[in-house]
């Protein structure tokens, strides 16, 4: 029996643009950076003082519970949860919280693999609904800026000091931390889908606890599978949100993996550069946005370009959006441990 379908039926994402996705759409797409001092917590003596970060002092839970307000519309029925957090001892309460407050009954889920845990759980609930054992999934992701992951990314050199994330640009000085939280409501079935997911793989290469394999064998390797399960070719693929961190060798090592996937000639530029990177949520807020470029026909602006780095041989998408309707667009991700995802959507 062929796989049903996995339609997105709606998407919301907050990042430090602020609660309204649009203006990730609006100004995130036109390259204008959201990152400033951080000022939530102390960073007195730090190499770096700059995120991506929501006004005020907001609480994970309520920013969760927001999101998912916004794309679940059926309290009280029974719909499984797929949660992607920062490790803790606290998650599985946090979930049940969650799901109380919003009325989710179903199972739930917590995924703290990392930057791919997001999407590693947008790929379990695509194969829940695949292969019948779920009519719709819910996925939320969060991640907000705090000190303890701040001091580590700080203390291991990889923050930018000049407060710009620059991914594939020659100059780059590394990434940035940033708000993001997010949630997608994947059905088998919808009358008003805004995008389809039609292709996901997940692929290790273990390599190293931190470090990217160079030659990009295990992005690859995503890549393709995502591909053979859309039995789709690199030709039809019109742009990709890469994970570009803006960090030396991890950009470096996907582009070899793009040029592996026969996909280096593809439009394709980092969302990260706008609004940071918010490592266990980063996959589903860059979901929401490659979904709102298949449908603005607007492909959002690599930010922070200073110039050509050989090693990143690239068809970037810089100084201004780029018009183009397509009807494929892929969005990849790496973490640590060498764990690589690769989702790819279809327009509506």
């Amino acid at each position: 029996m062929a796989d049903r379908p996995v339609l997105i039926t709606a998407v919301a994402a907050r990042t430090a643009f602020g609660r309204d996705g649009t203006r990730l759409r609006a100004e995130g797409f036109a390259g204008v950076p959201a990152f400033g001092p951080v000022t939530r917590f102390d960073t007195e003596g730090r190499r770096t003082r700059h995120a991506a970060t929501l006004p005020g002092a907001p609480a994970l839970v309520d920013e969760l519970v927001g999101v998912i307000n916004e794309v679940y519309t059926g309290p009280g029925s029974t719909v499984p949860l797929l949660l992607a957090v920062h490790a803790d001892a606290g998650n599985q309460a946090l979930a049940a919280e969650v799901a109380a407050r919003t009325g989710v009954l179903g199972v739930s889920r917590v995924y703290t693999g990392a930057c791919v845990a997001a999407t590693s759980a947008v790929a379990d609930a695509a194969t829940m609904i695949a292969t019948g054992r779920a009519e719709r999934v819910l996925v939320a992701a969060g991640y907000l800026v705090e000190p303890s992951t701040f001091a580590l990314f700080d203390a291991g050199r990889a923050l930018a000091r000049d407060g710009r994330v620059r991914p594939f640009s020659a100059g780059r000085q590394g990434m940035l931390l940033g708000d993001g939280v997010a949630a997608v409501l994947l059905e088998s079935n919808g009358s008003n889908p805004v995008a389809r997911l039609v292709g996901w793989s997940r692929a290790g290469d273990a390599y190293h606890v931190c470090k990217p394999r160079p030659d990009g064998k295990g992005l690859a390797r995503a890549i393709a599978g995502a591909l053979d399960r859309a039995d789709l070719s690199t030709s039809d693929i019109g742009y990709v949100n890469a994970n570009g961190t803006g960090t030396e060798f991890n950009d470096a090592a996907e582009v070899a993996a793009l040029r592996l996937a026969g996909l280096d000639r593809v439009p394709v530029s980092s969302t990260k550069s706008v609004h940071g990177h918010a490592l266990e949520a980063s996959g589903l807020v860059e979901l929401v946005a490659t979904v709102q470029a298949l449908n603005s026909g607007a492909l959002p602006v690599n930010s922070g370009y200073l110039g050509a780095d050989p090693a990143c041989d690239l068809d970037l998408v810089v100084d201004v959006p780029r018009r183009a309707y397509i009807e494929y667009a892929l969005t990849v991700n790496a973490a640590f441990g060498g764990a690589n995802t690769a989702l790819l959507v279809g327009a509506a």
